[in-house]
């Protein structure tokens, strides 16, 4: 019997046509892994165990006997065959695994990822950054860098007070039920959204797309959508037109949006439970609203920035990466949407009092991604002890002075273009008289969101954009559990039965027998994919992927994006002249990388391979 030879590799690899790029230095020194026994009582931002989601099958023998249980054909011996030799082989697999890891206690054993903890160690997939392109920083001239999520990481406390605060103005501006103040359901739940998702306005529901837009899962509050009506309300096709996805659906991207869909959900759910009839789109808008005045007001920023220690989780080695880039005559730019005051207490608590002779401009307040696009805005100066804006012209960038506002036509007119070292700027032959002198590859830009901070900059300019994305370690953290393992290779193997089966069954019509087995087969992937979803403590599983396809984040993170890190401290472990280089296939399809004629194994030989493992290891 032949099997696919992809059946054979998990596909662990969080984008897995992307490069990692491995830094110079051991990595040995990084590999950490934080435990604990009481998750919920953490201030972890992402937390990952099989006890934190309700939906994940309990390892029982009943349980996994029916997952690991085949169909079986009502008459084709060539099917049965094929079946009951995967069957065997998974039963094998899952056999081993059992004897490896029965002695211990599951509650002892949950690795979890301490992205957000100050001081934690960071293991050696956190310190890494991955190439989607071809990047020289040799060539980089000039490096800007977003504050919120990007220099500055916070705790998850912050995300429950923006919660709380947002609530409030709820229920007091918008008159919503006193009640909600005190139901213990409202309460921020980390364990529930992820970054990457999408409101529908019209229904309410919190979806998670694709790649090719359509939505993969949608909770109703906190209740799951059942297939039956996603296709329904899609009209069969799970995705909405172009013209239906503006009108309809609000991207969820950055960070501070995992308190929005929280919100949002709790609130339906609230309605729901007490029978309150509602518009589903005055309800998103309502708490979008909420959200919003919430961050405008002021009130959140002044809480968060006289609580350092509460909120703020300083990026590790910030500090050295910015002056490790400095000596190297790399041009530093502090572009913030944030007010002065309030970047300002968070970068001298990361950085000291002297943090603004690091930059060559500082800007806040730059209402990104306008900042990109506007032509005519000018340039404001800002008083650092009043924080009030003057309203005189700026002629040019002075060292050690705040500006507000702007524009980036205005930044390249204002802007001290010779370098750290006090020599003058090459300039790019291809760039002619009276151009932008931005508009080149010279530049990196370091943000968190992607349509705030990335999408304008390599869309528009040809800038080098790298995203902050502390998922990436996280998940690869996860993915290396010997459960999410096991679960990945469980559903190769099951994937690779039904193309098998389908070769076995020739080009002829199908039977009710044939598709009986085939759907089967099809439903019990399913399971072991809601299996492996539950394994990542949340219930829409990977931010890179919506259920078995790219996730509409992970396209725009790969089309937008030329680098992306788990936190900008991972510069550190890399030369100011680093060249990054992309997986060599990572942009073919599917016939390109597999070949026309897939290679296989025989089945026969893989169990006796797993058999000979099994007893060197005893």
């Amino acid at each position: 019997m032949m099997i696919n030879k992809t059946a054979m590799t998990s596909t662990i690899a969080l984008l897995p046509l992307l490069l990692l790029s491995i830094p110079p230095s051991p990595a040995d020194a990084f590999v950490h892994h934080i435990k604990t026994t009481k998750p919920q009582e953490s201030n972890r931002l992402y937390v990952a165990s099989s006890e934190l989601s309700p939906d994940l099958e309990t390892k029982t023998p009943k349980s996994l006997e029916v997952l690991l249980t085949l169909p079986k054909h009502a008459s084709h011996t060539g099917v049965n065959d094929i079946l009951r030799e995967t069957e065997d082989l998974l039963r094998k697999m899952h056999h081993a695994s059992s004897d490896n890891t029965k002695s211990e206690d599951a509650t002892s054993n949950i690795q979890t990822a301490a992205i957000n903890v100050p001081g934690a160690p960071k293991s050696s997939r956190h310190d890494l950054i991955f190439a989607n392109s071809y990047v020289d920083l040799g060539k980089v001239d000039t490096i800007g860098f977003d504050y919120d999520y990007t220099l500055m990481s916070y705790t998850v406390d912050l995300l429950d007070l923006l919660y709380e605060m947002a609530l409030t103005r709820l229920v007091n501006d918008r008159q919503y039920p006193m009640e909600m103040l005190t139901d213990s359901k409202m309460k921020f739940d980390p364990y529930f959204s992820i970054r990457g998702l999408a409101v529908d306005k019209e229904t309410g529901w919190i979806c998670h797309l694709s790649y090719t837009h359509k939505v993969a899962v949608a909770w109703e509050g906190r209740e799951k959508v059942k297939t039956s009506r996603i296709y329904e309300e899609y009209r069969g096709k799970r995705a909405l037109t172009p013209t239906e996805r503006r009108k309809r659906l609000k991207p969820l991207n950055d960070l501070f949006s995992m308190a929005e869909c929280c919100l949002i959900a709790d609130t339906i759910q609230f309605f729901k439970d007490n029978n309150i009839d509602f518009c589903p789109n005055n309800a998103v808008t309502d708490v979008l609203g909420a959200i919003r005045d919430t961050h405008i007001s002021g009130d959140f920023h002044r809480i968060v920035s006289s609580n350092p220690e509460k909120y703020f989780d300083p990026s590790p080695d910030l500090k050295l990466v910015l002056e490790k880039l400095k000596r190297a005559g790399k041009r530093l730019m502090f572009v913030s949407n944030s007010p002065y005051w309030y970047v300002d207490a968070g970068m001298k608590y990361v950085i000291g009092d002297d943090w603004m002779d690091i930059w060559n401009a500082v800007i806040v307040s730059a209402g990104k991604p306008v900042f990109y696009t506007e032509t005519k805005r000018p340039f404001r100066e800002v008083d650092q002890q009043s924080s009030r804006i003057k309203f005189k012209p700026v002629d040019k960038f002075e060292k050690g002075m705040v500006y507000t506002e702007g524009c980036l036509r205005e930044l390249t007119r204002l802007m001290d273009w010779s370098d750290a070292t006090g020599r003058d700027r090459v300039q790019n032959k291809y760039i002619v008289p009276g151009a932008l002198s931005l508009a080149t590859s010279n530049v990196l830009y370091v943000g968190d969101s992607l349509f705030a901070d990335l999408v304008d900059a390599k869309r528009e300019f040809g800038w080098i954009t790298a995203a902050v994305t502390p998922e990436v370690g996280f998940e690869l953290d996860i993915q290396e559990q010997e459960d999410f393992v096991l679960v990945e290779q469980t559903i190769e193997f099951l994937l690779n039965a039904l193309r098998l089966l389908q070769i076995e069954l020739g080009p002829a019509e199908r039977t009710q027998e044939d598709i009986a087995v085939l759907d089967s087969l099809e439903k019990l992937v399913s399971r072991w994919r809601d299996r492996e979803t539950a394994l990542l403590g949340n219930p829409f599983g990977s931010v890179f992927r919506a259920r078995y396809q790219p996730s509409l984040f992970a396209h725009s993170l790969r089309r937008y994006c030329d680098m992306y890190m788990s936190h900008v401290g991972a510069l550190v472990n890399y030369s100011p002249q680093h060249r990054f280089y992309p997986e060599p296939d990572f942009r073919l399809l599917a016939h390109e990388i597999r070949g026309a004629e897939p290679n296989c194994y025989v089945l026969d030989d893989v169990l006796s391979e797993k058999k000979a493992a099994g007893s060197e290891e005893g």
